[in-house]
């Protein structure tokens, strides 16, 4: 049996993890409280949008599709990314 190598994954899921590291990282470095911080909570929602990303184009192989495709989903990554900024946003100032 034959073990292919992939280079491109395995940068990509280092990738991944490397921003999940980050992600707990500046969760134990911005704030020793237990309450909501908005650098944390909007860093979290960036790397998360990164994170889709980059599954998107790797592991789900939307890099060889047609390029209306990539586009649509950069286009998700974005709306959703700026819906979820805007929410937050909004949600702290009236709160």
């Amino acid at each position: 049996m034959e073990i292919k190598f992939n280079k491109r994954l395995l940068t990509a899921w280092l990738v991944l993890a490397s921003l999940t590291l980050a992600y707990l990282w500046i969760d134990h470095s911005v704030d020793g409280s237990p309450g909501p911080s908005v650098a944390v909570t909007l860093s979290v929602i960036g790397i998360a949008l990164i994170k889709v990303r980059i599954i998107f184009r790797e592991f789900m192989e939307v890099r060889h599709a047609p390029a209306v495709l990539c586009r649509l989903t950069d286009a998700w990554v974005v709306l959703v990314g700026v819906s979820l900024f805007s929410c937050y946003l909004v949600g702290s100032a009236l709160g």
